[in-house]
């Protein structure tokens, strides 16, 4: 499938069903998406390459490969490469919807709403 790229990285879709997403995330450098939440689905993370920052409800901690992060409905998140390196991760969405107009951003350093 193809990638899309943001300003932070890419994604890929990698299945897209109805009841569930997978994306393989890849941020680069000192970039993170923005801090955000969602409705209508949950997300499971698991880091493949790299380290960085975890933000979860306010709280921080750092990931790194191996990492499996749980991401509820209607949690507040974002993840920022702390690294040199690329970050990687393999994101499950589920839930009763996959839109990305499901994503409320409540932080985003690039200026989109």
């Amino acid at each position: 499938m193809e990638k899309s790229k943001r300003p932070w990285g890419t994604y890929e879709v990698l299945l897209d069903d109805k009841d569930c997403k997978v994306k393989k995330i890849t941020i680069k450098p000192g970039e993170s998406p923005s801090y955000q939440m969602h409705f209508k689905r949950e997300e499971k993370w698991i880091i493949i390459s790299g380290t960085g920052m975890l933000r979860l409800n306010d709280n921080k901690r750092e990931i790194k490969a191996g990492d499996v992060i749980e991401i509820p409905l209607e949690a507040k998140h974002a993840i920022e490469n702390t690294g040199k390196e690329k970050l990687t991760f393999v994101e499950v969405q589920l839930g009763t919807y996959f839109g990305e107009d499901d994503i409320v951003r409540l932080e985003d350093k690039y200026g989109r709403s």
